[in-house]
């Protein structure tokens, strides 16, 4: 299900760690990386050099920290908006996966900062593997889907068991959340699947892969609640479904309204404590 990742690096560190600790479950061993840095384009031919030699010292580095041969990795270096030619590229490859770091900027935020990970996650239907700066990096045992009626939420549940089904000792959480935009907060509670329709329907799918998966349910703001599971429940990868809002005549535009609005993904992306991967409906 995930045979062809990009890694998009920028020589922070953080993304290429999510992917060599990736490169440790079974499902993903034999995927076929590639390692992209772009380079912004510069007004002076002094300044373009300089950035493609940091350019190339920064794939070198990344490789390394992979611990990978050349016959397991292409590495690509190109000039360009960062933002724009992640996605190009990961068209190119047809990825499976995008993983990239983020410095989780809030809404307003990442529009002023022309945030390349919001971008890449608004203009492509490719699931994503974002990485704050701010956070710890684990080994993967533990990871909660957060679970509706959706087909996004059913494809991160396809997902999840993909990366599940050879981990040793892994768990699945599932978690379904009763939306209430007051803001009034309900105890998180642990339940049996007979308890609740939409977790039912999911177990049935984990146990086709001999998982026992633990069910809670909680309710109150739905981006908040997510990340309160997460948190308290010390999940290692959270899985997210969003829904594609994008008409199909703006397919290359951004969803302005999304990035300023109340968005669950972006709430999501800024404030859960562990690395999120956002996947769409399946095409």
């Amino acid at each position: 299900m995930i045979h062809k990742i990009l890694l998009a690096v920028s020589g922070l560190g953080h993304a290429e760690e999510m992917l060599k600790i990736l490169r440790e479950i079974p499902s993903i061993q034999s995927a076929k990386i590639t390692v992209l840095h772009v380079v912004p384009a510069k007004s002076t031919a002094a300044n373009m050099t300089a950035k493609w030699e940091e350019g190339g010292r920064i794939l070198a580095n990344a490789i390394q920290t992979l611990n990978l041969d050349a016959s397991e990795v292409s590495s690509i270096l190109r000039q360009g908006d960062p933002k724009d030619v992640v996605c190009q590229v990961a068209d190119e490859i047809d990825a499976d996966l995008i993983v990239m770091g983020s410095r989780g900027l809030k809404r307003l935020q990442s529009i002023l900062s022309n945030s390349v990970s919001q971008y890449v996650f608004q203009l492509s239907s490719r699931p994503m593997l974002l990485v704050k700066d701010d956070i710890y990096v684990k080994r993967i045992k533990r990871i909660m889907v957060a679970i509706d009626n959706s087909d996004a939420a059913k494809n991160c549940l396809k997902l999840a068991l993909f990366l599940l089904r050879d981990i040793q000792g892994g768990e699945l959480i599932l978690a379904n959340i009763a939306t209430d935009f007051g803001g009034k907060k309900s105890e998180i509670t642990q339940v049996t699947a007979d308890k609740n329709p939409v977790l039912a329907a999911a177990v049935v799918e984990a146990e086709k892969y001999g998982l026992k998966p633990r069910c809670y349910i909680s309710s109150g703001k739905p981006g908040e609640e997510i990340c309160r599971l997460a948190e308290e429940l010390n999940v290692d990868l959270l899985l997210l479904g969003s829904p594609d809002r994008r008409p199909s005549i703006a397919k290359s535009f951004v969803d302005i309204d999304r990035l300023i609005g109340a968005s669950l993904s972006d709430y999501v992306r800024v404030n859960a404590t562990c690395p999120v991967l956002l996947a769409r409906t399946i095409a």
